[in-house]
């Protein structure tokens, strides 16, 4: 669900592509595919899980769906996650509130593959984090980012396909600029939203993937990103949180989803660049599920490759 999730809505550097990344990572023991997940603190309002090192998306659904329980309950949900791995694209949680008339929020520690402002050195993640909101008459808000630059996704998938990335991107070994992915993936770096330095905001991005690995990891007795382990590699203890928040507790759902359309319709109404259209966060991404539940999911043929090779190697039917 999670992988077709991403493809649908367009987010191809989390989609079919990631398969071959969860295969590795099972062939080399580094998943537990029998995990037990412990409930080791709960309340009425939260709770935290162990992932006893299984793959990152059964126990953030599990999760999430905890969250939005209690909050439809007791008006609020926060559940955390530790001892788990990659959870895949973070605005399917965030749905999974929003499909409950609920707002939405899910974030996770990443491996260091960030600089800090005026950093040099791998230490913090691209550390995810959407939110989500139901909106009256529209698809729903979703913003799901990364708080780098883009999300390691991106530099693969322009791997993939042989081109270089755009400037502004990754640094090289010694933090100077490249369009180079190989440079950016091995000694190289991801730069947090922003870029270099502090002229663009580039501290800006650096203090949200810290809050991340605050709540996701510090919180959850996780590991924050600088002692998270590369997917191949065991006892990663990857750290999640999310957060359900019923719209109830302020104010009538009715009435919250009408001011959502309000506020979303006055910025679309406003003046936009010529022969541009102001989107809001979530609407491409739902646009483009619509028309490939109709037409299909378009995959590279590197990708279709890369599956067709486990398919054979696990004896299950190839794709055309």
């Amino acid at each position: 669900d999670n992988l077709i999730i991403a493809d649908l809505r367009g987010v191809e550097s989390h989609g079919a592509q990631r398969l071959k990344r969860y295969v590795k990572a099972i062939e080399k023991n580094a998943v537990n595919l029998r995990p037990n997940i412990r409930i080791e603190r709960e309340s009425k309002i939260h709770a935290l899980l162990d992932g006893d090192e299984g793959l990152g998306q059964p126990v953030s659904y599990k999760a999430m769906k905890m969250a939005i329980d209690k909050a439809k309950e007791n008006l609020f949900g926060m559940v955390g996650v530790r001892n788990s791995n990659h959870f895949g694209i973070a605005g399917h949680y965030s749905l999974m509130a929003v499909d409950e008339e609920l707002i939405g929020i899910s974030m996770t520690t990443t491996r260091p593959l960030v600089i800090p402002t005026w950093g040099i050195e791998k230490v913090i993640g691209t550390n995810p984090i959407a939110i989500g909101a139901p909106i009256e008459d529209m698809p729903p808000f979703l913003l799901d980012m990364a708080t780098s630059v883009v999300s390691t996704g991106k530099f693969e998938l322009y791997r993939r396909k042989d081109k270089p990335i755009p400037e502004g991107w990754g640094v090289d070994r010694y933090g100077e600029i490249t369009t180079d992915p190989n440079e950016v993936l091995s000694e190289g770096a991801e730069l947090p939203l922003g870029g270099i330095g502090e002229i663009l905001g580039g501290h800006k991005g650096y203090g949200l993937s810290l809050v991340v690995d605050i709540l996701s990891g510090v919180l959850t007795n996780a590991t924050w990103s600088k002692w998270v382990k590369n997917t191949d590699e065991k006892n990663s203890n990857v750290g999640h949180m999310f957060i359900a928040i019923n719209v109830e507790a302020f104010m009538p759902l009715e009435e919250f989803k009408r001011r959502m359309k309000e506020m979303i319709m006055d910025i679309k109404k406003s003046k936009a660049k010529e022969g541009k259209k102001i989107w809001y966060p979530g609407e491409k991404g739902a646009l483009t599920a619509e028309t490939r539940l109709k037409i299909g999911i378009p995959i590279y043929h590197k990708v279709l490759e890369e599956i067709n090779e486990i398919a054979e190697k696990v004896g299950v039917e190839k794709l055309e």
